[in-house]
């Protein structure tokens, strides 16, 4: 997947009736949130990064 394909799925996602979010404020914000995360050293990515799966496969399971 391409990184344009990521912010559009996570775009499509996340633009709903009840929370109307458009593709640029979606890409505007992953890029942030990749800022922060290339801030990170090795172990604090790995630990947010296994915490944020694990959040998401919660909810998946709902």
């Amino acid at each position: 997947m391409k990184i344009a394909d990521f912010y559009n799925e996570v775009s499509r996602l996340t633009d709903t009736s009840k929370t109307q979010i458009n593709a640029a404020e979606t890409k505007r914000v992953l890029a942030v949130a990749f800022d922060v995360l290339c801030k990170m050293d090795a172990d604090d990515f790995a630990d947010t990064m296994s915490k944020g799966m694990a959040l998401a496969k919660k909810r998946a399971s709902k």
